[in-house]
């Protein structure tokens, strides 16, 4: 899935079919959010004022350059993950092994569809930790790129962690979900915390503050 160009991957997620859904967009959010990050990353390395900031802009454009590479794969992750659960729900269970066997396979299928958006939060997280650095250390011309992708991994970890949420009610585990559900609130949390700070720097930025925004168009 993550061949597909935009204006296919768009199409596929309005056609009339559970995936790719929420979980598959919040991958392609972060994902587009570490393309960002490198690219500020990289706007901000060689320029000149920026000499001490080199050595972290280079291993940003590292980090982003896995971490969108990962969450690529993510987009087509998530989508096999569900179809997984719907293949497992579509068992036999006309018998008492096939009863069981079906249990079982719902249970794993469940289980990984909540652990593939985990990690997306996960890595969303690590791309919105990254763009602080960035409005505030990286290329001032690139300083609203760095306030989108915050934007856009802070949605996706927000996303995910729907995501992870919504297959946790049906998996027996309750140790296995309760500690998910622990990750998810902290997960949250922080992602929550960081996009302020970083919207609060980026509010504050020269050339920002003397804008003013208004419903009233006079």
């Amino acid at each position: 899935m993550e061949t597909l160009s935009l204006t296919e991957f768009f199409a596929r997620t309005a056609d009339h079919e559970p995936v790719p859904g929420g979980g598959s967009v919040s991958a392609m959010a972060a994902a587009a959010a570490a393309a960002l990050s490198e690219m500020v990353a990289g706007l901000t390395i060689g320029r000149k004022g920026h000499e001490e900031d080199e050595s972290s802009m280079r291993d940003i454009v590292d980090r982003a350059a896995a971490l969108r590479e990962k969450l690529t794969r993510a987009v087509s992750q998530d989508a096999e993950a569900y179809e997984r659960v719907l293949a497992a729900y579509r068992m036999p269970r006309a018998k008492g092994d096939e009863i069981g066997a079906r249990s079982e396979a719902i249970e794993e299928a469940l289980k990984n569809a909540a652990l593939v958006p985990m990690e997306v939060a996960v890595d969303g997280l690590a791309v919105l930790e990254m763009t602080e650095t960035l409005v505030r250390r990286g290329n001032p011309n690139a300083v609203t790129d760095g306030a989108v992708a915050a934007m856009m991994a802070r949605s996706a970890v927000l996303g995910a962690l729907y995501n992870v949420r919504i297959n946790l009610k049906d998996i027996k585990d309750r140790v296995f979900a309760a500690d998910l559900a622990r990750r998810t609130a902290d997960l949250r949390n922080r992602a929550m915390e960081v996009e302020g700070t970083v919207l609060a720097a980026v509010d504050l930025f020269p050339g920002l503050t003397c804008v003013s925004i208004t419903n009233d168009p006079a």
